[in-house]
């Protein structure tokens, strides 16, 4: 698996195509119309990042797979230096881009590779341990701080962002993509990527794995649920019942990490046989293309597509079918853009510039 993997492009158009339709979903505050349209909408929530996050975790597998096998210590030091360099950047850029996009994921992206530039030489075991003590210190750190602390939860608004308290907390424990637990996504991508996924055992093994964990979550977190029922019989509210045992992106309790990893597999997973199957078709080549302008069509959904939105005063208050159908519209031309700019030149424009200063 050296050479580019059309499965893992294609996975991340999907996953760009699904925070788009997110985003846009929430900055129109759509959440009136036909129901099967808003149920559709919200299989995505906290699903397209975590597939998105695992992917970046995968690459970081490729990126330092050479240092990691060879033992080296200069190649070691020169993949850690650079998994740090591209840190730095996306902290920077994401911290830039947070007044235009308050959801912004790039500058959490940092933060999560300098975590990978600390443990992308230990052992197979010890990964997955990572990213299960992770994923267990967001509940403990709800113990000790309120979650709720800076959100105005109605506008979606974190107040206080750029104190000192208030970035601290946005980074590590309640933004919208905090360390904890979210840089386990990274690290069980790191993971997953020392494994050959060209091998049909090895993906039907993680499928059928991860079929089995998804539908155990969500089947014990729903029934956890029906059993309290409103929980005013054993002493907590109907708002605490939904927060604390729904398998939902807010807030990231450890059953959303398992639900959400679990069901990224599964899409990435169908991506890597779809590709294979259909690998000369042209809506395949298309979309794999897509994915590899990932980084550039994340930003033209906001910097473009919502101030296309904005201009026509169609930016807030819009049904659900309204709100996809843009979704739709932008991902039409996000393809179009990518197979046009992919015939003429051999990375996207952001991906060309992050490249540069990164390198």
């Amino acid at each position: 698996m050296k050479q580019r993997v059309m499965g893992f492009d294609l996975a991340r158009a999907l996953a760009i195509f699904g925070m788009v339709i997110v985003n846009f979903k929430t900055v129109m505050n759509a959440g009136s119309g036909n129901e099967f349209l808003l149920w559709f909408a919200t299989l995505f929530e906290g699903r397209a990042s975590a597939l998105f996050v695992i992917l970046a975790g995968i690459g970081v597998t490729f990126l330092t797979n050479k240092a990691r096998n060879s033992g080296d210590k200069v190649a070691v030091k020169e993949s850690r230096v650079s998994l740090i360099k591209r840190a730095l950047v996306l902290i920077t850029i994401g911290l830039i881009y947070t007044p235009i996009w308050e959801a912004d994921i790039l500058h959490f992206y940092g933060f999560y590779f300098l975590i990978a530039a600390t443990v992308f030489m230990v052992s197979n075991r010890s990964l997955l341990l990572v990213s299960v003590v992770i994923t267990l210190t967001f509940p403990i750190l709800m113990l000790f701080f309120d979650y709720d602390q800076n959100w105005h939860w109605s506008t979606l608004t974190y107040m206080n962002l750029w104190s000192f308290d208030g970035m601290v907390r946005h980074i590590l424990f309640n933004g919208f993509h905090p360390v904890f637990p979210w840089a386990s996504f990274l690290i069980f991508g790191i993971w997953l990527g020392r494994f050959d996924l060209s091998q049909t055992i090895i993906r039907n093994q993680l499928l059928t794995w991860s079929v089995i964990t998804l539908i155990t979550t969500e089947t014990l977190f729903y029934l956890v649920r029906y059993y309290l029922a409103d929980g005013l019989s054993f002493g907590i509210s109907p708002k605490d019942v939904v927060s604390l045992f729904s398998t939902s992106i807010i807030p990231p309790l450890p059953q959303y990490i398992i639900s959400a990893g679990s069901s990224a597999c599964i899409v990435l997973v169908s991506c890597l046989y779809f590709s294979d199957k259909f690998k000369d078709s042209n809506i395949n080549r298309w979309l794999c293309q897509t994915g590899q302008l990932s980084l550039t069509l994340y930003v033209a959904h906001v910097i473009l597509g919502m101030s296309v939105l904005d201009s026509i005063n169609r930016l807030s208050n819009q049904p659900i079918g309204f709100s996809l159908f843009s979704s739709l519209i932008f991902c039409i031309f996000g393809v179009a853009f990518s197979v046009f700019w992919l015939k003429n030149f051999k990375v996207g424009p952001l991906e060309s510039i992050f490249r540069k200063v990164a390198s």
